[in-house]
């Protein structure tokens, strides 16, 4: 009952999760540090997730929870090095792209109801996180 309640809603609410990604393009476009998740053409996002990679991921991290901003670390170990795929032989440095994508990234908050004013929360606590790791 309560899975086809919500069903219901489902396409309603993976449109304003698109909404609210395309604010988040917004709020990141032009900015070197944070690279925002890209869709390729042809494809629809439902963007159950919004994962950017910023430079010093874990002070980022850790700045953004200290100030209440609920972040998260999705997928921390790229798929070559879970446990399940080892007896394919594949080690550290096997694919780099993969291991340093998965040491920048970060899942910022994204569900329906989520506000423009707390999405600028995010994107301003964000940049400053990302500025004061900085070198």
């Amino acid at each position: 009952v309560v899975r086809r309640a919500k069903l219901r809603r489902l396409a309603d609410w993976n449109e304003r999760r698109r909404q609210a990604a395309g604010r988040y393009h917004e709020l990141f476009a032009g900015l070197d540090d944070i690279t925002p998740p890209q869709t390729a053409p042809g494809n629809v996002n439902v963007w159950h997730l919004y994962v950017v990679q910023v430079p010093d991921r874990d002070h980022v991290l850790e700045t953004l929870q200290e100030s209440g901003i609920q972040v998260g670390i999705h997928y921390p170990v790229p798929v070559h090095l879970q446990p399940a795929f080892r007896r394919y032989g594949y080690g550290p440095g096997d694919f780099p792209v993969a291991e340093a994508a998965a040491a920048r990234i970060i899942s910022l908050p994204l569900y329906p109801q989520i506000t423009p004013d707390q999405q600028q929360v995010v994107a301003d606590a964000l940049l400053s996180a990302v500025r004061a790791s900085a070198p």
